[in-house]
C-alpha cells in the first residue's frame, strides 16, 4: 500500500501519482503505435507524452524526498494495436486528469501549489480537448456534457473518486485516507 501523506504533500503525491500514470500510457502508446497511426496523430500523442513526462519529472523534483515511490502501472484492459482503445483511453485519462486538478485545487493551501496545479490542468485540458477531438473530429464532443457542467464549468472531482477510476491501473493499492 502507498499511503500519499496528508496535506498539500498527499495533494502533490497524488498529482504524482496521475502523472506517473499518464506518463506510462503514452511511453507504451509511443513504444507500439497502433496500426494506421497518422502522423498527425503520433505527433499529437508524443506531444502529450513529453508532457506528461514533464509533469511527472516536475513533480518527482518538487515534492523532493516527500514523494511516493515509482508506482507500477498495468493497462489490463487496454488494446495497443488498437486506435479506439488506445484513444478512448487517452481521453478517459485526460478528462480524468482535468476533473482530479479542479477538485484538488481548492484543497490546497499553499499559494505556489494553487498556482503550479492551475497551470497544469489547463494542459491537460487541452490534451483532452485535442483527444476528443481525434475521436469524434467536427462534433462538439471536445467540451460535451460528460466534461462540462450546465455552467460552463469543468467537472471537479476529489481524490476518492479518482483514485476509483484509476486505481485499476495501479498494481498497488493507493491509500488516500487523509485527504477529503
Amino acid at each position: 500500500m502507498v499511503d500519499l501523506g496528508t496535506g498539500d504533500i498527499a495533494l502533490l503525491n497524488y498529482a504524482y501519482a496521475l502523472e506517473q500514470l499518464e506518463a506510462a500510457f503514452y511511453t507504451a502508446v509511443m513504444a507500439s503505435p497502433y496500426s494506421g497511426m497518422t502522423r498527425y496523430e503520433r505527433s499529437v500523442l508524443s506531444d502529450v507524452k513529453g508532457h506528461e513526462i514533464a509533469h511527472r519529472e516536475f513533480f518527482r523534483k518538487a515534492l523532493g524526498s516527500s514523494r511516493i515511490p515509482e508506482l507500477e502501472i498495468t493497462f489490463p484492459s487496454v488494446d495497443f494495436g488498437n486506435r479506439g482503445s488506445v484513444l478512448r483511453t487517452a481521453s478517459m485519462f485526460e478528462d480524468l486528469g482535468v476533473s482530479a486538478y479542479n477538485g484538488a485545487g481548492a484543497l490546497l493551501t499553499g499559494a505556489e501549489h494553487v498556482a503550479a496545479v492551475g497551470t497544469l490542468v489547463s494542459v491537460e485540458a487541452r490534451h483532452a480537448a485535442i483527444l476528443r477531438d481525434l475521436l469524434s473530429p467536427d462534433s462538439e464532443a471536445f467540451a460535451g456534457a460528460a466534461v462540462v457542467d450546465a455552467n460552463g464549468l469543468d467537472v471537479a472531482n476529489r481524490p476518492h473518486a479518482v483514485l476509483a477510476k484509476a486505481g485499476a491501473f495501479y498494481k498497488m493499492k493507493i491509500s488516500a485516507a487523509h485527504l477529503p
